[in-house]
């Protein structure tokens, strides 16, 4: 069943411009040398994303046009990982100035594409993207995959979430269902008080959830939007422990002057927020079960997006897997990425 586009509060597509928005603010009440200080921590998080990028990002910024940013979400020293981590959630938001609209893409990130620059190694799981070539990989796949273009990316780090919601003394959250994970449980509807290990298990949890990916990318956003909340405290504001965290788990090609432009002059377009995901169905290919998208659907996820951007309807792309597809022989490589990737 396709899922049809909705409004609501979404804390991902919130987190930088909130956070960086209240940051603002308490650079300009607090005095120059604590401005200078979150500065220097949102410049501790850039890191570019090592590719040419398919438009003059700054120019589209400065002339206040329409932008879109990948959002990637990876679990690096969660559960004692230590490798580059998979990204568990992945959503292209579009930040519309001259329509003040918002819209952001879930996309499964078992999704069955080819991955540029590693043929060889595909079909793969898009969340392979990452794990093979970083952010950059990523952004050229969903590019090919939806002919569209992604101007910039952020990506957060749940792993170390832990520590982030730690350092706020906890969140308080209300789950969307009942169950239990990694020794805690959960009970729908009952607002609990959750600390770091107690978030992260609750966030991580995908198979006893009937929306399997889905359900754990909504539980993702209530713990981010949860240390939003409280990131908008002065006493965390003032605490450096506590910014020094943030910055370290998150990472992105938006500058500091980026970031101060989209606060100043894209806000507007939060009001407004259109969401919809991707939807698939599984199939096994090469031994691994993985999401298949229709070209229909595709097609409708393409449009969608350059909706957002006020682009002209195009072909959707050519790199996700569409139909049925022959199982074939992978090699360790394969193999290897795909266990990274997370099967």
């Amino acid at each position: 069943m396709r899922r049809e586009n909705y409004k609501k509060t979404h804390p991902v597509r919130n987190s930088i411009l909130i956070i960086l928005g209240i940051l603002l603010v308490f650079g300009i009440v607090f005095g120059v040398h604590k401005y200078q200080s979150i500065k220097n921590a949102v410049g501790n998080s850039y890191q570019s994303a090592g590719i040419k990028k398919q438009r003059d990002v700054n120019n589209e910024i400065s002339q206040k046009k329409p932008i879109s940013i990948l959002l990637l979400g990876t679990d690096t020293g969660a559960l004692g990982r230590s490798y580059k981590g998979r990204t568990d959630s992945m959503m292209v938001v579009t930040i519309n100035p001259q329509t003040n609209k918002t819209t952001i893409t879930s996309v499964p990130r078992d999704t069955a594409v080819t991955i540029p620059g590693y043929e060889k190694e595909s079909p793969s799981k898009i969340n392979a993207a990452y794990a093979f070539g970083k952010a950059g990989t990523a952004i050229n796949t969903v590019q090919d995959v939806f002919n569209i273009p992604i101007d910039f990316y952020a990506l957060i780090n749940m792993g170390g979430m832990e520590k982030v919601v730690n350092e706020v003394g906890g969140v308080d959250i209300s789950p969307t269902l009942s169950f239990k994970y990694e020794g805690f449980t959960f009970t729908k509807g009952e607002k609990t008080h959750m600390n770091g290990a107690k978030a992260l298990a609750y966030s991580r949890m995908r198979y006893d959830d009937p929306q399997n990916d889905y359900g754990r990318q909504t539980r993702q956003r209530q713990v981010l939007m949860a240390i939003v909340g409280k990131s908008g405290s002065i006493s965390a504001l003032l605490n450096k422990d506590f910014i020094q965290s943030i910055s370290s788990q998150t990472q992105t090609d938006l500058t500091f002057n980026n970031l101060v432009s989209l606060a100043q002059n894209y806000r507007g377009a939060l009001k407004n927020v259109s969401e919809t995901h991707a939807q698939g169905h599984g199939q096994m290919v090469n031994g691994q079960s993985m999401e298949i998208m229709p070209t229909t659907e595709l097609q409708r996820v393409t449009d969608f997006i350059r909706d957002g951007l006020s682009l002209p309807k195009a072909k959707t792309g050519d790199a996700a897997l569409s139909g049925s597809v022959a199982n074939s022989d992978s090699n360790s490589n394969v193999e290897q990425a795909n266990v990274n990737a997370g099967n």
